[in-house]
């Protein structure tokens, strides 16, 4: 007998479809699994890799490498690493000739923009924003969080290219965010969980919206159509029925992303686009899916019960039944959630972190006049530490004044303070409009330390503050 349920994962408003096997495999199940060495070598990475908690170690570990390189005899060779070009040759001319930095913010970013697209669309059809009376909240306080920053940055600095930054403290880091949140455990309840995974989604797509639209160089409306061509086949193949992912990356890459690239507009937005064409449908239903495996694997043993028993290798027949079952997994796994699955630790383990290390490095050892040239480091830092605080909470209690809304379960005005500053924690978004709003280095500086200063505070506080509200609440999960 085979069964199937729906089960939640660590992840809040994450499903997966766990299926339990009740069938006899004595004659698979004969000898006890043997384990190699290298399993025991991999078992601790392996454990780390699955904690929600890594991806925010990881992206802190790149920051502060990035300083001590920075701040290091070897800074100016960190410097001309980041700086060197490379793109290829064809009839006397260089194309795609970006710097190593470039490449990183342009090239690796969009991988880490496809994930986030990715999300944006699973949570739009079967998350937390896919009902319109659990979403309200978390987007209107998403809203308050990208508006109020950016009304006190615009306060400190009003005029000029300082005024350009204006995106910078909009943004929430995700990773550290949701990464400081879980060191607290059982502390917090699963709702402020939830609520600060949906306002840091939606904090994205806002992140992704002012992107294209306010930080875009001068357009190519050549290339610009071949990628918007180019991605109308993409969704076209997706209603056709075409799962192969391979055909959506060779599309995605070589027509959508290069067209981007070359058209002015960040090739990140040719990455969320993509992400938003992937289809996320079951071509099989999960009851079909057991029939089928039921019978596919009666038949393996079956198969299992007839052959030699000192052969060691498979046989062309069971290979072809495990290659069903391979198959059918396929049918009922929508590429969306096979992709987002399988490259959620690439860019948590390497995307992200590499960025951090390309863009974080600031050198310290400065004239700190040069950080007060200007305001857009104090318009930065107030902007993220005090416009979170006061967007998030402010747009939240306005919408429950209101009674068009109410606080989930286990959540309340308390913990939402301490849940808005952790929101205040805005590195990797942050540094990447950084780098599109200004070319003046000295305004990057000035940006890069206030986001830090901001951060740094607001993730010290929002942990205290939860951790003290946790202990005296005895809030359990």
């Amino acid at each position: 007998m085979l069964n199937f349920t729906k089960t939640k994962d660590a992840k809040p408003s994450k499903r997966i479809i766990i299926l339990t096997f009740r069938v006899n495999l004595k004659p698979l199940l004969m000898e006890k699994k043997k384990t190699y060495p290298i399993d025991n070598l991999m078992a601790p990475f392996i454990r780390i890799v699955q904690q929600e908690k890594s991806a925010g170690i990881m992206l802190g570990v790149g920051v502060v490498l990035a300083l001590f390189l920075a701040n290091s005899p070897w800074s100016e060779t960190y410097f001309n690493i980041l700086d060197y070009k490379f793109g290829f040759q064809f009839n006397n001319r260089i194309y795609f000739d970006y710097s190593i930095h470039d490449w990183i913010n342009n090239g690796l970013m969009s991988i880490f923009f496809f994930i986030v697209g990715l999300e944006l669309k699973r949570e739009m059809i079967d998350g937390e924003l896919s009902h319109p009376r659990k979403a309200i909240l978390p987007i209107f306080a998403a809203i308050g969080g990208m508006v109020v920053p950016l009304s006190v940055y615009l306060i400190f600095n009003h005029s000029g290219e300082m005024m350009h930054g204006w995106g910078i403290p909009m943004a929430t880091d995700i990773a550290f965010a949701i990464g400081v949140l879980y060191f607290l455990g059982d502390r917090v309840p699963v709702s402020l969980k939830v609520f600060l995974t949906a306002l840091a989604i939606i904090d994205d797509l806002g992140a992704v919206l002012v992107i294209a639209f306010f930080y875009t160089s001068d357009l190519s409306l050549l290339y610009l159509g071949v990628g918007f061509a180019v991605l109308g086949l993409i969704f076209l193949l997706n209603k056709m029925g075409m799962r192969n992912i391979l055909v959506y990356a060779i599309l995605g890459i070589c027509g959508v992303w290069l067209a981007f690239l070359e058209s002015g507009v960040s090739p990140t937005i040719a990455a969320v686009l993509v992400a938003f064409t992937i289809p996320a449908d079951m071509r099989l239903s999960a009851k079909e899916y057991v029939q089928r495996l039921r019978t596919t694997l009666d038949s393996l043993v079956k198969v299992d019960d007839v052959e030699n028993k000192e052969i060691k290798i498979l046989s062309e027949e069971k290979l072809d039944h495990l290659e069903k079952i391979k198959k059918d997994t396929s049918y009922l796994t929508p590429p969306l959630q096979f992709l987002e699955q399988g490259m959620a630790v690439f860019v948590a383990f390497f995307v992200v972190p590499v960025f951090a290390l390309a863009n974080a490095g600031v050198d310290l050892r400065m004239d700190l006049s040069t950080l007060f040239s200007t305001n857009i480091m104090m318009g930065t830092a107030f902007g993220l530490l005090i416009g979170k605080v006061i967007g998030i909470t402010g747009f939240t209690l306005l919408l429950i004044k209101l009674k068009v809304a109410s606080f989930p379960s286990g959540m309340n005005f308390k913990n939402l303070i301490g849940l808005s500053l952790l929101a205040a924690i805005g590195f990797t978004m942050s540094l990447f409009i950084t780098m599109l709003a200004f070319t003046h280095e000295e305004y990057i500086v000035q940006a890069k330390v206030g986001i830090f200063i901001a951060s740094i505070i607001s993730g010290v506080l929002g942990y205290l503050w939860l951790n003290y509200l946790g202990k005296k609440e005895g809030v359990r999960k």
